[in-house]
């Protein structure tokens, strides 16, 4: 038993520590706060439309200090933007630009909305007209419908189906 507490305790003592440090701010809070902001409009290329800023890949962490570093040398936002993107395309962009080859990316949507209503416009005004358009009776069945009609005005005699026939009874 006493081998067992020891060597509970030698695990104990060279366990590794599980615990994360703490990733180092910049010296200046102002270009902390920043690079928050300009990393919020930024997607983590590691993670599933992700901000840079709340990304915890390697990737990100990776972004933010080279980030950090432009801004220290006095980059402007615009030129650091600039820098990702050329490296890693559009796609790092929240809001990618209008472009001749991003059209359908902004006007896909407003395209389907459009055509999704016109089908249905259309699919409604055929449903609409076929059914206003009755066929015309032929001869025998406008005679059945007469003789129908003239039975409906003595239906309790010919059918005995006579509403006051219960009453009767």
């Amino acid at each position: 038993m006493k081998i067992i507490s020891v060597l509970l305790l030698i695990m104990l003592i060279h366990a590794p520590v599980v615990a994360k440090e703490a990733v180092p701010m910049a010296a200046d809070p102002q270009i902390e706060k920043r690079l928050m902001v300009l990393s919020e409009n930024l997607r983590c290329l590691v993670c599933q439309n992700q901000a840079l800023s709340g990304s915890d890949s390697d990737f990100a962490k990776d972004l933010r200090r080279e980030m950090r570093d432009m801004m220290k040398e006095g980059k402007s936002d615009q030129e650091i933007i600039d820098f990702l993107v050329q490296r890693f395309g559009d796609f790092i962009l929240f809001n990618p630009p209008v472009k001749s080859y991003t059209l359908l990316l902004w006007l896909g949507p407003l395209l389907l909305l459009l055509l999704g209503a016109t089908t249905l416009l259309l699919v409604l005004r055929r449903r609409g007209s076929a059914a206003n358009v009755a066929a015309p009776l032929s001869a025998a069945d406008h005679q059945r419908a007469e003789a129908l009609l003239r039975g409906l005005d003595d239906q309790g005699d010919k059918t005995g189906n006579d509403s006051n026939e219960g009453r009767k009874a």
